[in-house]
């Protein structure tokens, strides 16, 4: 038996992972694919990659470009959601902020350094025309920790999944200023190098199961009650997302990862910007 680590954010995209997992579909190719949940998102799973404590891991397109880049030992060896991310713009419910214009050279909450959230704030300070070595941040580790810091006045705004942090907006802690989708497909599958070497046909065997069961994941009967009982999620929110979105069974494209770097070198979040074959190993 070969045992595979996995992580992952306790979000409704990763629901097809979790069903796959329970029913035992790895078994029958040899392989025990342990999950481990990072709710400290794509900085905190960059980080268990180099140190080894997990094999491979559904990340954000940006964060683990930036990673890779910066040294980070994995190759992302498929697009896992093909749609953008949408990310809310949240601020306290007791917030002076009412406007996105509002919120510039104020301080951002972000789970850690080179995280999704941090990243998203450049991005978002870019479209907005502003001066992007003036951002400020105060780190959260987590959703929990931002609602801490918000509520508590250490942060002035929250950038987050739009609908995981829906309940929070309904239930009065958050007030969303507005939306800021990724300009590119929102999530990868990232695998570390040495165990592309040592246990390829292992991972290929896992994409190919995974393809399997999000090619038909929208046909799955009650598949929309399942994702609002299992994720605390209004059904007509699970509803909208599910709309919007579409899960990839393909290695990301050359010219995507030309596009996110040169993102990341305009934002000077990166310093240099290499061949796109450097990122990605075709299984």
């Amino acid at each position: 038996m070969h045992t595979i680590k996995i992580g992952g954010v306790p979000e409704h995209f990763n629901l097809p992972w979790h069903l796959t997992i329970e029913d035992g579909s790895y078994l029958k190719n040899n392989i025990q694919l342990e999950w481990t949940e990072y709710p400290g998102g794509t900085g905190a799973m960059c980080e268990a990659l180099r140190n080894k404590d997990i094999d491979m891991a559904i990340i954000l397109t940006e964060g683990i470009v930036k990673d890779i880049i910066a040294g980070n030992p994995s190759k992302i060896v498929q697009t896992y959601i093909q749609t953008p991310l949408i990310w809310g713009i949240h601020v306290s419910v007791h917030s002076k902020y009412t406007h996105l214009s509002e919120l510039q050279n104020t301080k951002a909450a972000i789970s850690r350094y080179g995280s999704g959230s941090h990243l998203m704030a450049y991005v978002n300070a870019q479209n907005q025309k502003w001066d992007t070595s003036h951002l400020q941040f105060e780190v959260v580790k987590n959703l929990d920790g931002a609602v801490e810091a918000l509520t508590n006045g250490k942060a002035d705004y929250f950038m987050w999944e739009h609908f995981t942090t829906k309940p929070l907006v309904d239930n009065g802690t958050f007030r969303r200023v507005i939306d800021c989708p990724t300009p590119w497909p929102c999530f990868v599958i990232a695998v570390r190098e040495e165990v592309l070497n040592t246990k390829k046909e292992e991972i290929k065997a896992i994409l190919d199961t995974i393809n399997t069961t999000t090619t038909d994941f929208k046909h799955i009967p009650s598949i929309d009650r399942t994702l609002s009982y299992r994720y605390d999620q209004q059904l007509e929110d699970i509803q909208k997302w599910l709309q919007h979105t579409e899960w990839s069974q393909s290695l990301i494209e050359k010219k995507t990862l030309v596009e996110v770097q040169d993102y990341l070198f305009n934002l000077q979040i990166i310093n240099k910007k290499i061949a796109p074959e450097k990122l990605i190993y075709d299984i």
